[in-house]
């Protein structure tokens, strides 16, 4: 990927619905591909797993810095519209915690690679990173509440804090392929929950 920036123009431009929906399979496509390869996975995986040619993630994303920034606010935005759609669809405001929780961290997997490409754009990292907490952490807020009145988890977790420590459990997955960290995260979650005596009470 080059540096180019030919398409500020057409970027300015309103995109047709098929633009949207090509965009978004080019992205769900990288980020699967992040999640299980990191983010130096090369753009031919990307490109079969969406689909395409290399030439049409390229036309998208001149630059890997450029596909990574927008995986990070795809994903961003895919977990911040499944909090409430997981709570409609779960039999419990736990199981919908529980999942939001999976997605979070197949997200957190592939933010990691997100510093080392941005390392020489403090400013650009702390933006995404406000970003990241402005839309999340209201989401996992509810998801707690609702676990709460609902008499399945204790009430005393922050959800910066449980966010951060889900955060904390994903590092280890950078380096070895073979760390499992949406069953640590699950762990986690699974200590939140209440007994059946202290609901009672």
């Amino acid at each position: 990927m080059n540096d180019s920036d030919g398409g500020a123009g057409s970027a300015a431009r309103p995109k047709r619905a098929d633009a949207r929906r090509n965009e978004k399979t080019l992205l769900d496509a990288a980020a699967a591909v992040f999640v299980a390869s990191g983010v130096e996975a090369p753009v031919r995986d990307i490109a079969a797993k969406a689909g395409v040619g290399t030439a049409t993630i390229y036309r998208h994303f001149p630059t890997r810095a450029d596909l990574i920034i927008a995986v990070y606010r795809h994903q961003v935005e895919a977990c911040a519209e499944a909090g409430s759609a997981l709570l409609m669809s779960s039999s419990t405001p736990y199981v919908a915690l529980e999942r939001w929780i999976g997605l979070f961290v197949d997200f957190l997997v592939t933010k990691h690679g997100l510093a080392a490409v941005l390392r020489s754009d403090d400013a650009g990292f702390d933006a995404l990173h406000a970003y990241f907490l402005d839309r999340l952490v209201p989401v996992c807020t509810r998801l707690l509440d609702a676990a709460a009145a609902a008499g399945e988890i204790r009430s005393d977790i922050p959800a910066i804090a449980l966010m951060r420590g889900v955060g904390n459990l994903c590092i280890g997955a950078e380096n070895d392929p073979h760390y499992d960290a949406r069953r640590l995260a699950g762990l986690l979650i699974a200590g939140l929950r209440l007994q059946p005596a202290t609901r009672a009470e």
